[in-house]
């Protein structure tokens, strides 16, 4: 069976890492949650500073990108590779609403892209690896033998979004937040300069606003499956 890059694009909160995780285990793929680093590079950068919701400090964390290592660590009992940032797993820090608030403005940052995109590449050189992000089917691989786009409405994916982390314990959280950082996100990743979020010319659009879960999984499996 020939092994093939699968990239997923797409807005926040249409289940890309979930997609992502279903094709890496059925297929037995290498995952690659692109999120978790942009993620991990935004917790370092609010750890020391040098965000907050009213300021950022892009030289600083420009200058301090040469001391953040990022790794991922299989978790048998979870089925997937969790991020660890300078050797700490982050797993849970990262998928906070403070810090999905400020991570598309540091995702906004050139030589934040640059470094992780060349790690991305690099991860992909064997093939037989599912990857998601904003711009995996566009710019980190651009000749990817299956590139999804994934959408659906912003009211769909904040309710989803809002159940997640009140079920990860966030009782703290509104929906109306969680649909104005939604909202917010949207508008930073389609019109930043470096690398915006964009459909592929070649990519499959999947709305999955009235989508179940396993119904797009099997659709998209269909598709794939001629791709194998």
């Amino acid at each position: 069976m020939n092994k093939i890059i699968i990239a997923i694009d797409g807005y926040s909160s249409t289940g890309k890492s979930t997609l992502a995780k279903q094709l890496a285990k059925e297929l037995h793929y290498v995952y690659v949650d692109t999120g978790a680093m942009y993620r991990a590079v935004t917790l370092y950068a609010m750890d020391n500073g040098f965000i907050t919701q009213e300021s950022f400090n892009k030289e600083a964390l420009i200058t301090d990108l040469k001391n953040i290592k990022l790794h991922f660590v299989f978790n048998e009992d979870r089925g997937f590779g969790e991020m660890y940032l300078n050797g700490k797993n982050v797993e849970k820090e990262i998928r906070t609403l403070e810090v999905s608030q400020l991570v598309s403005q540091v995702s906004t940052v050139s030589e934040v892209r640059k470094k992780l995109v060349e790690q991305q590449q690099a991860m992909g050189e064997e093939k037989g690896i599912v990857m998601d992000g904003r711009d995996i089917g566009t710019v980190v691989f651009p000749n990817a033998d299956v590139k999804l786009f994934m959408t659906a409405s912003a009211d769909k994916r904040a309710k989803r979004r809002y159940k997640e982390l009140l079920d990860r314990g966030d009782k703290n959280v509104t929906y109306a937040r969680v649909l104005k950082n939604v909202e917010s996100r949207d508008y930073i990743d389609s019109t930043r300069v470096d690398s915006p979020l964009t459909k592929a010319e070649d990519a499959i659009e999947i709305d999955n606003s009235d989508m179940g879960l396993e119904e797009q999984f099997e659709r998209i499996m269909s598709l794939i499956s001629t791709r194998v």
